[in-house]
């Protein structure tokens, strides 16, 4: 079954006098449960791409279909409960709030939900568990290393179950056995059954997918699937 039905996508941008197509005619399917790589060079459209998977950005023109529902027709409001609910985010930078400790960070996407107190606190033990970050539920994020804060990321981005995590370069800000860690958090979701889609410029990481698309001024150039 697909997840994600894109059709006729196209995103473009005004700099100046120049239009710049980020995304051109694209048509994509990724089914329940797939592991993708979005590659490609700076300005190729992977970024735009991503945000509009995320319900973080609007197409122009063209279709997107999660789960077998037309999103691109719902207002904000409706599209911010569906980012809520079925996707999940992870980001280079991590994106925690300061002033909240890890525990209140893993359980903002809750909170903001109307998910109660009991439940709340359920979820986020078993969470600071699942990640090994038990000793650090009461530290803020100045107080963590940059694994702590992406595990704390990757904990809160699957708080709310979602089917679909989008992680952008999620380990770009990582030393390379830090970054490893992070991957293998992610690739066990993904063999739980949660779809990842991952964009990054990491060729190894790339390939550690098993599906690796490529995109060139806003189209996709290659769409590879490893056996």
């Amino acid at each position: 079954m697909a997840l994600i039905e894109l059709e006729g996508i196209d995103r473009s941008f005004q700099l100046g006098d120049t239009t710049v197509h980020a995304l051109a005619g694209l048509d994509l399917r990724i089914a329940a449960g797939e592991y993708v790589a979005v590659m490609g060079p700076s300005g190729s459209g992977k970024s735009t791409l991503l945000n509009l998977l995320g319900l973080l950005d609007r197409p122009q023109s063209g279709t997107y279909r999660l789960e077998g529902r037309d999103v691109t027709t719902l207002s904000p409001d409706e599209q911010a409960r569906v980012r809520s609910a079925r996707i999940g985010f992870v980001f280079q930078s991590f994106h925690l709030v300061p002033r909240l400790t890890a525990a209140e960070n893993i359980a903002l996407p809750m909170t903001l939900a109307g998910i109660l107190p009991a439940e709340r606190e359920r979820r986020v033990a078993q969470a600071l568990r699942d990640f090994g970050l038990e000793h650090r539920a009461d530290h803020r994020p100045d107080q963590l290393s940059g694994g702590q804060r992406q595990r704390v990321a990757i904990a809160r981005a699957t708080i709310m179950q979602p089917p679909l995590i989008l992680a952008d370069e999620p380990t770009g800000n990582l030393d390379r056995h830090t970054g490893e860690e992070v991957i293998h958090l992610l690739e066990a979701l993904n063999a739980n059954g949660v779809t990842l889609v991952v964009v990054t410029h990491d060729a190894a990481l790339g390939a550690r997918a098993r599906r690796q698309l490529v995109m060139e001024d806003g189209r996709l150039k290659q769409d590879s699937t490893v056996p």
